[in-house]
Parts: structure tokens; sequence; C-alpha cells
């Protein structure tokens, strides 16, 4: 009996063990659990980009209220939870030695166990030493937005501009081909008479090797050559120079009438080569990807808080004591851009991290169920309605139509009509064969000629064996 009970208590001992282990508890949950409900004090860092998250005061509630991206992505996260969730929104206040800016400063214990900071927080590998994040609900990346300017760049060499170089030297080498093919083909034709008994054939000069395709091109006449192989060998120029003319047109019209974006500044390098000055958003990690990733001098660097700062020094200029070039995140850059994007350019190389994330303590176990219900919010499509809240329709799916891409109009090259060269080239060749056989075949008879010729003659002529007995008797007789 004494063994039962101890097996009975033993039993009883591990079940309520058990119990404590499936409780949906993270980092001192015990303490904050009420009724089933866990209390989280979620702190608001301050941001200069109240798209993202900003904290006011109530007095007539005596409390803080948070809104933003960022808060209305949490609140929906919140909804997705398996257990309900007691939400207190303070400020966080944040200095240089704290984890939220600074890249590589020694962050301090800044979340206790019911702590969340929401906001626009980067997840960075160091960062994650000290703290736990969530998956990235946004993604970001640091590149830079340079001024552009409008209008047409247009001098006395425009007229060029529709064809890259390559292309041009590829019609000048199609035509010269073709012009030697016809010249080949029409060399034996002379002057023939018409019905009415006059010449009415001309006999192609070989000067006008090059000239000839392209006067066809331009002004075609029917009965500039005789031969069935040269017609077709003009029709396909015909073919081909219609189609480059084509489009040699609709690129020249859009060179000379759109109005296009040029950057101020081509790459990264141009900026760094001249010494210009950069900026960057005051605080933040960008500084330290600028010296140790771009590699650019501390001293070129100005930091700056809102996108407000960030228009004034660009139009102002290296220069006069403003700054070639913006660095920041790509999400910010995006917001500024949607205000003033008609003069600026989001270009150059970008330097990849994960994005934004919610932060908890170390180790904590609210970190998984957060991070899935960040996913649901994602896939479920309350994502993209955020997202147009504050951003816009343009800013779905992390793509700005404008803004990123330069409108400069680019030259058509060799690659855009390789298949219609090929095809010329192939079918020029196998007119000319075609047209030419009897050269062929006289070259084939002479080659077999001269085969027979080159072949090696015996020196001595081979002696037919006599019967035997011829040969004893010549001997006896000798």
């Amino acid at each position: 009996m004494e063994g039962k009970c101890f097996l009975s208590l033993f039993s009883c001992f591990l079940l309520f063990l058990l119990v404590l282990l499936q409780a949906p508890t993270g980092n001192g949950s015990n303490d904050r659990m009420n009724n089933g409900e866990i209390k989280l004090i979620v702190r608001i860092p301050m941001s200069d980009f109240p798209q993202f998250v900003d904290i006011v005061w109530e007095p007539s509630q005596q409390k803080y209220t948070a809104s933003g991206y960022c808060m209305d992505v949490f609140n929906a996260a919140v909804t997705y939870l398996p257990f309900n969730v007691s939400l207190r929104v303070l400020p966080a206040v944040v200095d240089s030695s704290q984890v939220y800016k600074t890249h590589h400063a020694s962050p301090k214990q800044i979340l206790t166990e019911s702590e969340v900071v929401v906001g626009d927080v980067t997840i960075l590998a160091n960062r994650s030493k000290f703290v736990d994040f969530t998956v990235p609900y946004i993604a970001s990346g640091v590149k830079m937005v340079v001024p552009v300017k409008h209008g047409r760049d247009q001098t006395m060499w425009t007229f060029v501009k529709p064809f890259s170089w390559d292309l041009w030297l590829s019609i000048i080498i199609i035509s010269t081909f073709i012009g030697l093919a016809i010249l080949i083909m029409e060399r034996n034709v002379n002057a023939l008479p018409n019905q009415e008994g006059s010449p009415n054939q001309k006999k192609l000069c070989p000067a006008t090797i090059l000239w000839f395709p392209l006067s066809q091109a331009i002004l075609p006449e029917r009965e500039v050559v005789v031969k069935s192989c040269s017609r077709f060998v003009l029709m396909v120029w015909l073919l081909l120079a219609f189609v480059l003319m084509q489009s040699y047109t609709a690129n020249l019209t859009s060179i000379l009438t759109l109005d296009q974006l040029r950057p101020s500044f081509l790459n990264l390098n141009d900026i760094r080569r001249r010494g210009y000055y950069v900026g960057y958003q005051s605080e933040s990690f960008v500084y330290d990807v600028l010296i140790d990733q771009f590699k650019f001098d501390p001293s070129k660097l100005r930091p700056y808080r809102n996108i407000a700062e960030y228009h004034d020094a660009l139009e102002l200029g290296s220069q006069n004591g403003g700054v070639a070039a913006i660095f920041d995140e790509v999400p910010y850059l995006k917001i500024y851009l949607q205000e003033y994007g008609s003069n600026y350019v989001m270009s150059g190389p970008e330097y990849r991290n994960a994005g934004f994330g919610f932060v908890f303590p170390l180790n904590s176990n609210l970190t998984a169920y957060f991070s899935t219900a960040i996913l649901d919010v994602i896939e479920s499509g309350i994502m993209n309605e955020i997202e147009e809240k504050y951003f816009g329709k343009n800013y779905i799916g992390g793509e700005v139509s404008s803004g990123e891409i330069s409108s400069e109009t680019l030259s058509l090259s060799f690659h855009s009509f390789s298949g219609l060269f090929f095809i010329s080239g192939i079918s020029t060749l196998l007119a000319l064969l075609v047209s030419e056989r009897f050269i062929w075949q006289r070259l084939i008879l002479m080659a077999k000629a001269l085969t027979e010729i080159m072949s090696p003659i015996p020196l001595f002529k081979k002696k037919t064996r006599t019967h035997p007995i011829h040969d004893s008797t010549h001997g006896t007789e000798a």
C-alpha cells in the first residue's frame, strides 16, 4: 500500500510539472499573467519619420497612444496570437549607447522581461547578441539618393544616338557584304534591250558596293537587277532596312521629345573620388556602413534628422554647404521620394540587411509567437492595406514607380537585331552559292584534274611475267 501511495504522489507531481511546462510563458511570464492574459509594456522609440511610428500623450485619457505603420503591424499581429495580451504604451528613451541606433555601441540591458520595442528598428547581427528579433515585417537596405537633371541633352551628334556604335558597324558590314554579293551575281549582265529595243539595264559599278544597298533602301528601283537570286537578296535587304529605319525613327523621336532624368553623378566612385560631402540619418548605423562598406572619409559625412533636412542639403549641393547624396535605409528613402521624387533618383549599390523587426528580451518565448503572427498578417493581405494607408498604392510590394529608375533613353544595340542580321547573311550566302553554282562545279572539276595530274607516276613499267619455259629457252639460246 505504501508503494502504491508513493507512485500516486509521484504521478501527480509529474502531471503538475507537465501543466507548468505547457503554459504559454516567456521570461517572467508567471509574474505578468493575470486571468490567462499577458501584460506587455510596448516601448516606442522616438522617430523623425512619423509615418513609421509616432507616440503622443493624451491628457484626456492620461496615457500615451502610438500610431504609424509599425504600430499598426504590431496590433494586427496581436490579433493572431493564441492568447490574450494587455498592452501598455510607453516611450523609450534611447541614447547613443543603446542598441537601437548605433552599430558598434555596447548595448545596455534596455528591456525588462515584460517589454517589447515597436518601431523602425533594423535587425542587425550584433544587436541579436543582446536582444531577440522577430522575423522582418518590411524589407530594408542602404542606398543613396542623388539629384537629377530634367531636359534633353541634345548635341550636333544627337542623330547617331538611336543606334550604338556596334549596330552602326554591323549595318556597314552587312551592307558591304550584300553589295558585293549582288555585284558578283550581276557581273555578266550586259545592257539588255527592252521591248522597244532600247537598253534597259545598267551594269553595276564596283565603286558602288556600299552605296548601292543604301540607295535601294531609300529609293528602291524595280529593274535595277536582273537575276532572280539578286532580286531575292535585295528583297531580304529591304526587309532588314525597313525594320532598322522604323526603329531608328522611333528611338530618335523619343530622344528629341521625351523629358529625360539624368543623375548628377554616375556612380558612387564619382562622389568619393571628387571628395563631395554626403548625408545620412543621424544616430543611425548607416554611419558605420558608409565608413566600413562604402569607404568614405568620416570628415565627408554630415548627419541629418528628417526628409526636410535631406531636401535642403541636396538643394544646396556639396559645393555650397550641402551634400551631393543622401545615404539611408530604403524605406526612409522611398518616403523621401514620395515627397520630392520628381527631382531625385535612388541609385548606387545596396548594402543589404534583414529589415525592421520587433524587439524582445533575449531568449523570450514570445518572439516565436509574434514571428508566426507577423507571417499570418503578411499572408492574410492585411499588410498591403497597412502599407497603402501610410505610403500609398505605389509602395505595395516594396517598390515605388517614380524615382528609382532613370528615364534616359538607351541606344539600340546589335543584340536587338542580331536575328535579322543572321537571317540576312545566311540568305545572301545561299543565294550567292545558287547563283554561282557553275563556278563551284568548275572549281570541283579543276580540283579533280589537278589531283590526277599531281598523282605519282611510276618510273618503270611493271614487266609482265612470262612462262618459265620461254625463259629457259631464251636462256639456252643465249
